[in-house]
């Protein structure tokens, strides 16, 4: 009896790890092991916290596209010139994700979600007090500098925490912070823009970027560095042709539905002649497309995530195509931007191929695909812009993006010949 006493004494009084940790992937937390002593969350809850984030930063980037037409006319700038600043904010995150996941390689996952918030945070409230155009381009490029290597570092964290069949789910749940922003936060902050300023707007992403870091403090893991981890590790992501074909497929087929996305306020209002209070409606179906596909695909992503990926491409090139033809209507044109929208779980879908092929660089493979999304960012506003500028119409954005989701294909096309032929 006193045996057994002195047995329970002993055992630890913390909560045991859940038992979904013990079966999530290796492959998704190489470098970081958890912390026994700290209290754990339900992994529902843990996502829900970094899902806010994607909230925030949603707004901040496709509510910066749906207010174009308005701080253009205030900063005293054209339309296509106002469509840099979405191109610059795509910038800062195609270089800020790769820098900050390397030479954080020896942070916990933990303290880089907040900090990242934090300046995204400050960033963002800034460029609501931009007095110009130039100053809010230079504040722009620095709030996207956060944007990717948050979303990595989130995603394999939620991966992290579940079994490894379940992984494209896991990161589907973040991109859903991202995906409803585009449903309600969006419209939300267009509706805000209109009625008291666009400057309200980037307010609005402040607050929630804030919010996101207090709860990634309460509910995020803690978790310790690997005494491996190390900034050379992570570039060891650089030497693997798998990778970067992903990153391609993303680079190239993504900029499709930013290069109507960018410019659908400014078809709305030149050619389906529809009010102002139009747009947050139109803005709100795209977002219920983006989430619906985020619910929808990862189920037939972990059964085949390579088809999945090309589907998707092709499944982009037809809506896309489409558009010109369904501008003249709001009835047609709002169908047609919700099917558009079910082909944005390509990111969720390529998130997951990468962490089967970065190896132990993933937190450099996975902010580095959201570098890729937001190549695709800059690449589909400049190409449709172009297309504007030359007189092609506000449609031809359309017939730019089919383009763009074509060229994507092919280069899936060789990435998928290549795994087949690899067994990769």
């Amino acid at each position: 009896m006193s045996r057994q006493l002195n047995q329970q004494r002993q055992e630890p009084r913390s909560r045991p790890l859940q038992p979904q940790l013990r079966t999530a992937s290796v492959a998704a937390a190489p470098r970081v092991t958890q912390d026994n002593s700290a209290r754990t969350f339900h992994p529902g809850i843990v996502h829900l916290a970094l899902a806010m984030g994607g909230f925030a930063i949603g707004i901040a980037e496709f509510a910066t596209m749906s207010l174009l037409p308005f701080f253009a006319h205030d900063l005293g700038v054209s339309e296509p010139a106002a469509g840099h600043a979405i191109s610059a904010y795509a910038l800062g995150v195609v270089v800020g994700a790769p820098v900050i996941a390397v030479l954080s390689a020896r942070l916990t996952r933990r303290t880089l979600l907040i900090a990242l918030m934090g300046f995204f945070a400050l960033m963002n409230g800034l460029s609501g007090l931009a007095p110009d155009y130039h100053t809010l381009l230079a504040l722009r490029f620095l709030a996207g500098l956060p944007h990717g290597a948050y979303f990595g570092i989130a995603m394999l964290v939620a991966a992290a925490l579940v079994p490894t069949d379940k992984r494209t789910a896991a990161v589907g749940r973040v991109l859903l912070g991202l995906t409803i922003a585009t449903t309600v936060g969006v419209p939300l902050a267009n509706g805000v823009g209109q009625a008291i300023g666009w400057r309200w707007a980037f307010a609005i992403v402040a607050g929630l970027a804030l919010l996101t870091a207090t709860l990634v403090a309460i509910f995020a893991p803690r978790d310790v560095v690997n005494s491996k981890a190390s900034p050379l590790r992570e570039l060891s992501a650089l030497g693997r042709k798998h990778v970067w074909l992903t990153l391609a497929i993303g680079a190239v087929g993504f900029g499709g539905l930013f290069s109507v996305y960018t410019y659908l306020a400014s078809t709305m209002l030149a050619v389906t002649h529809t009010s102002p209070a139009m747009v947050p409606v139109a803005l709100c179906v795209f977002g219920i497309g983006l989430t619906a596909g985020n619910i929808i695909v990862p189920r037939f992503a972990d059964r085949a995530l390579m088809a999945t990926a090309g589907g998707l491409l092709l499944w982009s090139a037809a809506t896309l195509a489409l558009y010109p033809l369904a501008a003249a209507n709001i009835w047609t044109l709002c169908a047609d931007v919700f099917l558009i929208g079910l082909g944005g779980a390509l990111a969720t879908v390529l998130q997951t191929r990468l962490m089967d092929v970065a190896g132990e660089a993933q937190s450099l493979a996975a902010s580095l695909n959201h570098s890729a999304f937001n190549t695709a960012n800059a690449l589909g506003p400049w190409l449709g812009g172009m297309a504007v500028a030359a007189g092609y119409g506000w449609t031809s954005t359309g017939l730019v993006g089919a383009g763009l989701a074509l060229s994507g294909f092919v280069v899936w096309a060789i990435a998928a010949a290549l795994a087949a032929r690899e067994g990769v």
